[in-house]
């Protein structure tokens, strides 16, 4: 009885010497990290993925190469078709001066342009024109940065019987100054008949 005891205590203590030993930081120092491990894992995950969409993909590897190419190229595509899309889009927010200029001074312009043949020149000075003059004669409140869209609605307020003509020049405007519309004679025209209504019309009073 005496001696198995002793050899049970005998086991116990070697076993707990040999815990205590391989407890020791030396024997884990080659062991893996956690983040490695986990890179290991995440980069085992992709080679199985690639091996079984080349199982599937017509070629194998060489055909699963010309798909993510292809896949590429189209995502390249939307991205720029986007990006025009969002500055045709935004244009309209643009500033609509970009100096200080009387309203003759920009009628003017938009008649040497005309005379040119310079069709989108001659549209966007003449609304710039129209928005200049309604400013000099406080139908507007003269602000920078104001849009073409802004400004027609705000005058549209003041002056409602061009309220309609106002919001068509200011979308021309847009079209042809950064939706990259090509501007014909009969597209300042209408800038130009839209100039000469506003001037002839008289404010209505803003009722509370």
């Amino acid at each position: 009885m005496n001696g198995l005891l002793a050899s049970s205590l005998g086991r116990d203590e070697a076993r707990e010497a040999a815990e205590r030993e391989l407890a020791d930081p030396a024997y884990r120092a080659d062991d893996p990290s956690w983040f490695d491990q986990a890179m290991r894992w995440v980069l085992q995950g992709i080679v199985d993925l690639l091996e079984a969409a080349a199982d599937v993909a017509p070629g194998g590897y060489g055909g699963l190469f010309v798909l993510l190419g292809l896949v590429v190229l189209g995502a390249i595509a939307v991205r720029l078709r986007l990006g025009r899309i969002g500055r045709v889009a935004t244009s309209g927010r643009r500033a609509l001066f970009e100096a200080v200029r009387s309203a003759d001074d920009h009628r003017r312009d938009a008649d040497a342009h005309a005379a040119r043949g310079e069709w989108a020149g001659a549209v966007r000075e003449r609304l710039r024109a129209v928005v200049r003059a309604l400013e000099e004669r406080d139908l507007l409140e003269e602000r920078a940065g104001r849009t073409a869209d802004e400004a027609a609605v705000e005058a549209g307020r003041a002056l409602p019987t061009c309220a309609e003509q106002l919001r068509a020049a200011a979308r021309t405007f847009d079209d042809v100054v950064y939706g990259d519309r090509t501007a014909t004679a009969a597209m300042d025209a209408q800038v130009r008949e839209v100039d000469d209504a506003v001037r002839r019309a008289r404010p209505v009073p803003v009722t509370s």
